[in-house]
């Protein structure tokens, strides 16, 4: 008599391409806070079929899985990242960043550009500024998601829409990048701080 294994014996290969693709849906699915049922509507398959690709409990067809990509918002290609795979990371020694120049520049403002993944997958954009000079008009900024900023060296008063407040080294503040911000004195010179956007935007009331 001879043991029964199960109605199909799947190569490992097969078995961890399909538990690397359910890996990779659900975390996509849970950094844009969807509910299976919520994914498998607007892939236009059932929940349970998210679930069990979820699982890897089976084989989705290439079809499916560009249903999936384009719900997730992702390229087809990024369901099949992490399997035999080497990943690139982005270093920047230190002093190499890419220096951003504009009108602040010549008062003794350097913003130096740390870098940040491209395409779709440009999440976040983190920039070391310095700030040597006191000058009477600072720039204004605006733009898409949050931004956060820890301050590394010196003393500052930073605005964000009609409020101030009174930065030191140590103290991080976070807010919508919308609402126009920027420093608005210069107490103690020099003054650092890393200032790290993320693109998307914070529910409002927080």
């Amino acid at each position: 008599m001879t043991n029964q294994i199960g109605p199909v014996d799947q190569p490992s290969s097969a078995l961890a391409l399909e538990a690397m693709i359910g890996g990779r849906v659900h975390e996509l699915r849970m950094d844009l806070g969807l509910t299976t049922a919520q994914l498998g509507e607007l892939a236009g398959i059932s929940k349970a079929m998210v679930s069990k690709i979820e699982n890897g409990r089976t084989s989705p067809s290439l079809r499916t899985l560009e249903r999936l990509a384009r719900a997730l918002e992702v390229p087809l290609t990024s369901l099949f990242r992490g399997l035999d795979e080497e990943h690139e990371a982005l270093h920047i020694p230190e002093g190499q960043g890419l220096k951003i120049v504009g009108r602040s520049t010549r008062a003794g403002h350097e913003y130096e550009f740390l870098g940040s993944s491209r395409g779709s997958y440009r999440r976040m954009e983190p920039t070391l500024i310095t700030l040597r000079n006191r000058t009477e008009v600072f720039p204004l900024f605006q733009h898409p998601g949050t931004e956060w900023i820890y301050v590394l060296a010196g003393e500052f008063e930073y605005g964000y829409g009609s409020a101030r407040y009174r930065m030191k080294r140590g103290d991080v503040l976070q807010f919508k990048g919308e609402v126009p911000h920027g420093p608005v004195s210069l107490v103690r010179l020099p003054v650092r701080f890393l200032s790290v956007k993320a693109f998307g935007s914070i529910p409002d009331g927080h």
